[in-house]
Parts: C-alpha cells; sequence; structure tokens
C-alpha cells in the first residue's frame, strides 16, 4: 500500500537556544527487508532517495529508499566482508558522487583492524553489484573501541568518526585518500562538549534507557561543511564550525540540542540536501521516518 506523504507536525524538540524546532514525518519504513537499520544518507546523484543499510549478521548490501520510505532498489556489495557495517555517508568529490561504508562496530572490543569502503553511486536506480572503487583499512590509537558514527568533510578530505560508548564521546579523523595503502591509524581530534547526561530522576525512573541515552549512534557533515550532526539514542547534536576552524575546535563548544521524537533504537541519520534539517529512523519495522529541522 503507498503512503501519501505526511507533513504534519508531531512536535517541538528542545534546544540550547529555547527555539522550537519541528519535526515532521517523511515516511515509513514497513518493508521488512528494511529491519535493522542502522546507516542513513542523502542521495547526491538521484534526487528524493535515501540509502540505507542493515546490521551485521546480514548480507552485504545497500538499499535505496524514496524519502517516503519505499524500497527502489537493492544492491549487492561485492568484494568486502560485512562484519558490522554502522553508518553510512555520500559526498562529492572531483565531480563523482560516492558512497562511505563504515564497518566499524565493535561491541565486544575486540577488532584489531577496521574497515571503510568507498562506493561510487550507480547511475540508475534498480536491483544490480557494486564494487568498492577504494578501501581503507585503520586502527584506533589507543586500543579498540565502538565507533556507530562516521561522516565525510569531502572539502577538507577527512573522514571523522565518533567514539560510542565511552563518555565523553571522542572525535578522530581519518584521510579520505589515504597516500599509501597500509592500516592507517586514527587520529584524535578531542571529546565532544555538552553531550547530555542522565539525570539522577531519569536513572531511578527508567534506568535500563537512561545508561545509554548519551551513546553516539550516527553522524554526518552537512552539505555546505559547516556542521557536524551527531546522533545518540535520545539526542540529536549540532556542532557548527567557524570559517578556518578544525572539528576538534568545533566540538570543543556546546552543541545545539534536540530530543528525538519517538524511534525503535535510533541508529540512522542523515542530512537533507537543503541543508536544513536532518532524516532520522530507527532500526526495526515498522518506524518512522522523521525530518527533524536544524
Amino acid at each position: 500500500m503507498l503512503l501519501a506523504p505526511l507533513i504534519v507536525v508531531v512536535g517541538a524538540c528542545a534546544r540550547s537556544d529555547d527555539a522550537p524546532a519541528r519535526t515532521a514525518v517523511s515516511g515509513f519504513l514497513l518493508d521488512p527487508q528494511l529491519s535493522e537499520i542502522s546507516g542513513l544518507a542523502t542521495s547526491r546523484r538521484h534526487p528524493g532517495t535515501l540509502w540505507l543499510h542493515d546490521d551485521g549478521g546480514n548480507p552485504a548490501r545497500l538499499f535505496a529508499v524514496s524519502t517516503r520510505g519505499l524500497r527502489r532498489a537493492t544492491y549487492r556489495v561485492e568484494g568486502v566482508n560485512k562484519t558490522d557495517w554502522e553508518d553510512i555517508a555520500a559526498f562529492r568529490l572531483d565531480g563523482r558522487d560516492y558512497l562511505l561504508l563504515a564497518d566499524t562496530g565493535d561491541n565486544g572490543g575486540l577488532r584489531r583492524t577496521l574497515q571503510l569502503h568507498v562506493i561510487e553511486e550507480p547511475g540508475t536506480l534498480e536491483n544490480g553489484r557494486l564494487t568498492p572503487a577504494w578501501s581503507i583499512a585503520f586502527r584506533w590509537p589507543d586500543g579498540a573501541r565502538d565507533c556507530e558514527a562516521v561522516a565525510v568533510d569531502a572539502k577538507r578530505g577527512q573522514i571523522l568518526l565518533v567514539s560510542k560508548k565511552r563518555q565523553p564521546p571522542e572525535l578522530f579523523a581519518l584521510p579520505l585518500r589515504p597516500r599509501d595503502k597500509g592500516v592507517q591509524t586514527a587520529r584524535a581530534l578531542g571529546p565532544l562538549a555538552g553531550v547530555p547526561q542522565p539525570s539522577a530522576d531519569d536513572l531511578r525512573q527508567r534506568p535500563q534507557r537512561a545508561r545509554y541515552d548519551a551513546h553516539v549512534t550516527a553522524a554526518d557533515v552537512s552539505p555546505d561543511g559547516r556542521t557536524l550532526a551527531v546522533m545518540t539514542y535520545r539526542y540529536l547534536l549540532f556542532y557548527p564550525t567557524a570559517r578556518g576552524q578544525g572539528w576538534g575546535r568545533a566540538v570543543a563548544r556546546a552543541p545545539q540540542t534536540r530530543i528525538l521524537p519517538w524511534l525503535p533504537q535510533a541508529e540512522a541519520m542523515g542530512w537533507a540536501l537543503d541543508g536544513d534539517s536532518v532524516y532520522a529512523t530507527g532500526e526495526f519495522v515498522p518506524a518512522p521516518l522523521y525530518r527533524v529541522r536544524y
């Protein structure tokens, strides 16, 4: 059954400057194939299309989905192993449109190296197969850690990674096009300021979920390259950067903060192409696909 797009406002979200923020329902994920979604990016090549992928334990595949939540095409990704895909980023480089897949999940803290795969966006939306244009193997500078949030700053030639479980979360960087093919080492840029922590009341009233509210699950750089959006299980955080300022200094300042509307395990988020809002959805179907205004 086709679903008409919804533009109703579903509630105001808190933000650091106390101005109202609007959240609209763009669509719904109802397709059983779209269960366990853990990454979302807006296509640079196909208007009105989102790229989604699911978690580890599933085939290596990408889904092209409309902004209403309808699956348009499924692609097998060949030539890679899928250990634990946790995020995806879309970017344009040298006139070509790419997707970066982040095989960076490490719940047990056991992986010595992790992988990032860069795939050129296909020219048509039809079921098919894709192979990486290049891949990057990397390690953390100080031992294993879990990471579910990866973004690309193509203008600076950087891949940004945000750790999940350690508090405060930490930001790292890698080169988008490494000069050598060896294992890269992520460079620490600094901790994220202003990530809300659970209060004593939160821990008492909802002890199970409150412990995870501050865990980072997704990140994305805005289309103009000026703002890093970071999502946790409960919050959206926006870190703007000034001209000439690096991301380490940007995340050292308190972010603009929104409280997410209800989602079944919020793990997938990416900027809309207009840069005015982000799309966000959860890991289990059925799930709403929200558009949250910046």
